[in-house]
């Protein structure tokens, strides 16, 4: 193996590994939230924050990288990232409602500098190969997802080490992904912002196909994070014990991973980017229509294309970040602006959708206000799948 061939090689195992660490401070916190709740004696409304925080910072901080990439670098900003990441998630460990929630910001904070500053890397690194590399990293985000979701009650209860530490377990895996990182630190692959934050905000402001993409991004983070919260709810109404609701939300998140492994790679090598976008719309909209539909047959059907549809969406999301910026600057201040608009109407779709089932008292209702913002998204990614940068 030549040693550019074996330098691109430990980079993606760099960037899978950091992919993997994105998702399970998060994901872990559902199915403990009894045992928090029993130990801290917190209100729902309280624990509900400790999903909905990271969100926010998502939003928040999303659109701040690249001031950090800018002094540090790409390299330098990741670590601090990673860093970051870890720290928050050990915060999380020590007693304390004060720790808990704090923690949940700072770690919020590190995942949403990871998030913005992949899509730079890929961009740069792998210009010829975006489609792959963004689906191996996007499948191992629900890799991620999904095994902190299955692991986080057999952590904490079969092997004794209770919730705070089933949340701080995490900790280990993204110190490890800091370590696969810090090689990096001396390659020259620096993606630096040349232009300032407010210049490159004003001209992405400006572009309508930079509006398409991070509306697109926010539509499917806004389904995403809903089916999340609320799919579980819905199934059980449906007369589906709740093991079996856990389980097929399992499959849903699982069947996501292929989605955002497979729909990238063969996205990039088309002209346009339209098909797919439309495709998956669809399947997305036959799924719910499915769940609202009543009756039990082929429910797991529906969830798994369900779940395909939303985690392909979102590499598809990623993909066009990369896919339309002329370089890594460009992808980086896209990516921002994208998450930070995405995450921040992620962090209301939950709330909006239990709301909206509080007024109509059936679960028809909101799941078919999904099916109007399915239809926005395809909109959006019509928009954002012809050819053309920002």
């Amino acid at each position: 193996m030549s040693p550019e061939k074996k330098r691109k090689t430990l980079l993606i195992l760099a960037i899978a590994a950091i992919a993997f660490n994105l998702r399970p401070p998060i994901s872990a916190v559902g199915p403990l939230i009894s045992e928090i709740r029993i130990d801290t004696g917190l209100s729902n409304t309280l624990l509900g924050m400790l999903t909905t925080l990271p969100i926010l910072a998502f939003g928040l901080f999303s659109v701040f990288t690249p001031l950090l990439t800018k002094r540090f670098g790409t390299e330098g900003t990741m670590t601090i990232a990673l860093l970051v990441l870890t720290g928050g998630t050990l915060f999380r460990v020590i007693p304390g409602a004060g720790m808990l929630f704090g923690g949940t910001i700072i770690l919020g904070a590190g995942i949403a500098l990871g998030n913005v500053l992949l899509p730079g890397i890929v961009k740069k690194q792998f210009p010829e190969k975006t489609g792959l590399v963004t689906g191996i990293y996007s499948g191992m985000l629900g890799v991620g997802a999904a095994l902190s979701s299955g692991v986080s009650v057999p952590l904490s209860q079969g092997a004794g080490l209770g919730w705070r530490w089933s949340l701080g377990f995490w900790a280990l895996f993204s110190a490890i992904a800091l370590m696969i990182w810090l090689p990096q630190l001396k390659r020259n692959f620096q993606v630096v912002a040349r232009r300032s934050l407010g210049n490159a905000l004003t001209q992405l402001s400006k572009s309508g196909l930079a509006w398409n993409v991070a509306f697109f991004m926010g539509l499917q983070s806004f389904t995403f994070y809903i089916i999340i919260a609320w799919l579980p709810e819905v199934l059980q109404d449906r007369g589906i014990s709740a093991v079996e609701a856990g389980w097929l939300l399992s499959l849903c998140q699982g069947t996501g991973v292929f989605g955002t492994f497979f729909i990238p790679a063969w996205a990039e090598r088309l002209e346009s980017q339209r098909i797919p976008v439309s495709l998956l719309i669809l399947i997305e909209i036959l799924s719910l229509v499915w769940l609202i539909i009543p009756g039990l047959a082929f429910t797991a059907v529906a969830v798994s294309l369900l779940g395909f549809s939303m985690g392909a969406s979102f590499g598809m999301a990623l993909l066009f970040i990369v896919l339309r910026t002329r370089d890594s600057d460009s992808a980086n201040e896209l990516s921002g602006i994208s998450q930070s608009v995405g995450y921040t109407m992620a962090a209301t779709g939950p709330a909006l959708f239990g709301a909206v089932f509080d007024l109509a008292g059936t679960w028809a209702v909101p799941l078919g206000m999904l099916l109007l913002f399915s239809l926005m998204k395809l909109w959006a990614g019509w928009q954002a799948g012809r050819q053309g940068y920002v």
